[in-house]
């Protein structure tokens, strides 16, 4: 496995595992799948802003997780702070690739000078919780019944990690409009 910039072929496998997330999953609170077009737009719209897409690939070049983050809220005081998704085919859940691909996606946030990245997990998606932990984000906030999936209310886990020790802000993300985070 290796982990590159997304490419517009890897929209396909891209829809394919959100669709998954979507359909079987609490990880995405939407209860509709998209298309690879959709796909397609959301990457080039997030890389035409300055923002990263990542796909970690198998030894056939086929993307089997992505990750990337985004605007956090539209409002310009927002803009040191960003939101990150992070998605695996299902088939490949459990075998760390959820893992390297956060620590890249780290990696180039702070290379960006983001200043804090924030993760909004529903509260029984306890491997992802862990995960994030193990990375070193902590839980900062639980919303209750925010959410309904499945026939049943949500709650939501706001977990952050501080990237730098940026005593004041700097420049912040690349302004773009507010799009979807996942």
């Amino acid at each position: 496995m290796r982990i590159r910039d997304a490419r517009p072929e890897d929209a396909a496998a891209i829809a394919a595992i959100y669709n998954d997330a979507v359909v079987h999953t609490t990880a995405v609170w939407n209860d509709d799948p998209v298309d690879v077009a959709e796909r397609e737009a959301w990457a080039a719209d997030r890389q035409a802003t300055g923002l990263p897409v990542l796909v970690a690939v198998d030894d056939l070049d086929q993307a089997i997780g992505y990750a990337s983050y985004g605007p956090w809220r539209p409002h310009d005081g927002y803009r040191h702070t960003v939101e990150h998704s992070v998605y695996v085919r299902g088939d490949q859940r459990g075998g760390g690739i959820g893992r390297a691909l956060m620590e890249v996606l780290l990696a180039r946030a702070r290379k960006a000078g983001v200043h804090v990245m924030v993760a909004g997990i529903e509260a029984a998606n306890t491997g992802s919780i862990a995960l994030h932990e193990r990375l070193g984000f902590a839980e900062v906030g639980r919303l209750p019944q925010v959410g309904a999936k499945f026939g049943r209310w949500l709650d939501l886990v706001f977990l952050q990690l501080t990237l730098d020790d940026a005593p004041a802000p700097g420049g912040g993300i690349p302004s773009s409009p507010r799009q979807e985070n996942a």
